[in-house]
């Protein structure tokens, strides 16, 4: 007897996909949640995310519910951990794949997967549902990390911005106080920053672009 495709004779524990992600509104970091609909943890709070299907990748099922649950289209995502605790879901044993992602505020609408899609400011976090408050803080701990490495700003800030702004992003990230003189020191040195006519700021995305790739490291002075 022929035996059924992807059966197999011993356990094997499901996949799944969850994205932190993150927008700012000009000075505070905000964190996008969704209400979830069903048992375990229905009506709490919970970030994007599900089970992978047999024939997509982590990353892709990542973006699919990203879509599904909150509208976001074409976001790129980054993983950062894996989550593994054999307790961490009362359905059967899964293991969660955590990305994050940053974006604009205004890009979010919650459709039909989830209750509702909210975003909340770092100090308004409610209850999480599985194991998502752990997420959420190893997610804040890679971000803070990024942003010494790797410009930021992009995703974030709207098509043109004051300097002060970018450094309330930095601050509301590393979730302290910069000297404002060093800061636009250390920005000016690393040149991918266009003054436009009104006195205000864009990226230059080719050199924002090779900042990235390079991982020039960036030191900031804190108050």
């Amino acid at each position: 007897m022929q035996e059924k495709k992807f059966c197999y004779q011993y356990p094997h524990p499901a996949l799944a996909a969850d994205c932190v992600i993150f927008g700012f509104d000009g000075k505070q970091v905000k964190i996008l949640l969704i209400q979830r609909l069903n048992e375990p943890y229905k009506d709490r709070w919970a970030f994007p995310g599900g089970f992978m299907n047999i024939d997509e990748t982590v990353e892709e099922c990542a973006k699919r519910e990203l879509e599904e649950e909150t509208g976001l289209k074409n976001i790129e995502v980054e993983q950062f951990y894996i989550f593994s605790d054999v307790k961490r879901d009362s359905r059967e044993r899964i293991l969660s794949v955590a990305h994050y992602s940053l974006v604009k505020l205004s890009q979010v609408k919650a459709n039909d997967d989830a209750a509702n899609a909210k975003w909340f400011s770092k100090d308004e976090i409610p209850p999480l549902a599985f194991d998502h408050e752990q997420m959420l803080q190893k997610a804040k701990e890679r971000l803070k990390q990024r942003i010494y490495f790797e410009p930021i700003g992009l995703e974030l800030l709207e098509k043109e911005f004051a300097i002060n702004e970018l450094q309330n992003l930095y601050e509301a990230i590393l979730e302290t106080k910069l000297d404002s003189k060093q800061f636009f020191k250390e920005i000016e040195r690393l040149d991918y920053l266009i003054k436009t006519e009104k006195g205000r700021y864009s990226f230059n995305i080719n050199k924002y672009n090779e900042l990235k790739e390079s991982k020039t490291h960036l030191s900031f002075q804190i108050i």
